[in-house]
């Protein structure tokens, strides 16, 4: 079950590194035990004449759970907004789909045409403030988690087009990302569940040291 468990996301994965073959593994920076869980942590990155900056990857399972998060950061030097996803299945009833165009400045509406718009206002996920209006929050269960797929290739591919259409450039936004990234260590809420399971030194580390080291 263990091992079922660990390759719940394994399509969304795939796709992932097939829409972005440059994406390449640069370092993992924990593989960690506790209390029945497990834990990695892996930084990837692309030629720096290529457009992401990095993408960082942190998957969480046990016999009952399995979450996902990845964020993409571009390096375009343009006004461009990050990709993340948080794929959470908490148990085999409660899955929660998360992906998005994260826009690093505040306060900084975004949407795309052609994609769905949010459904509602979702707790934790502030549209016009580093959420898009496309935000896409789906509930199903282990079986069904399969079905949102092609929308998320979909996803990937017009962040791949948007990436593209710009220049690759090293004028990265340091000073934008840092405020992202210290609004999203404020917003996420995995520090106390991590603390749990492998104590409060790794945990702060991990949150400050590899999921949010611009902020």
């Amino acid at each position: 079950m263990k091992l079922k468990l660990m390759n719940l996301w394994k399509n969304y994965k795939s796709l992932l590194y097939e829409v972005f073959p440059e994406l390449y593994h640069h370092s993992t920076w924990a593989e960690w035990e506790g209390k029945g869980t497990s834990l990695t942590a892996k930084l990837y990155g692309t030629d720096k004449d290529w457009y992401i900056n990095k993408s960082r990857e942190v998957e969480i399972w046990n016999e009952k759970s399995c979450i996902y998060n990845t964020i993409i950061y571009p390096r375009t030097g343009e006004n461009l907004p990050c990709f993340g996803m948080d794929l959470m299945g908490f148990f085999e009833k409660k899955v929660i789909i998360v992906f998005d165009f994260q826009h690093p400045i505040e306060n900084c509406p975004f949407s795309v045409q052609g994609l769905p718009k949010a459904e509602q206002d979702y707790r934790f996920f502030e549209m016009g403030n580093h959420f898009s209006d496309n935000i896409y929050v789906r509930y199903c269960t282990f079986a069904e988690v399969d079905e949102h797929l092609d929308m998320f290739k979909k996803y990937l591919t017009v962040y791949r087009d948007m990436l593209e259409s710009k220049k690759p450039s090293q004028n990265l936004m340091y000073k934008t990302y840092h405020d992202f990234d210290k609004y999203m260590r404020k917003l996420d809420p995995v520090g106390g569940y991590l603390s749990g399971k492998f104590g409060k030194e790794k945990s702060e580390s991990l949150v400050n040291d590899f999921l949010f080291t611009y902020g």
